[in-house]
């Protein structure tokens, strides 16, 4: 189980480990973001410096419309298990985006009163 945080407008926070190519891990804050349906979202430059393997050009339907991104073959540490998956990069991405695809792997419990929230490896 990890713990995060909720933010004063609602966002869910949770903290990951990025690994870069190099082998070498990084931790990073990340939003949980429910309207995202895969597993992670990031800016282009980042993913591009975790000297991650491109795989394809993939669109997806955005808040703006239509957008192509860069999908890339990303490695993180999740409640302290190693994930490969697929990261969907874009220029105009400001934050680590945590899709909901990882809902189907985690229990999210959020206890806005208490400000905890966990994700809980099924």
């Amino acid at each position: 189980m990890i713990e995060g945080r909720s933010g004063d407008k609602g966002q869910v926070y949770f903290e990951i480990d990025l690994i870069g190519g190099d082998g070498l891990g990084f931790p990073v804050e990340t939003i949980l973001d429910t309207g995202f349906t895969e597993f992670l979202a990031m800016n282009k430059q980042d993913v591009q410096s975790l000297d991650w393997s491109f795989l394809r050009q993939n669109k997806l339907r955005t808040a703006q419309g239509e957008t192509e991104f860069d999908v890339y073959s990303g490695r993180v540490i999740v409640d302290n298990q190693e994930w490969e998956a697929p990261v969907f990069a874009g220029d105009e991405i400001q934050e680590v985006l945590l899709g909901s695809r990882w809902m189907k792997l985690f229990i999210l419990v959020a206890d806005y009163s208490q400000n905890r929230v966990t994700l809980d490896y099924i």
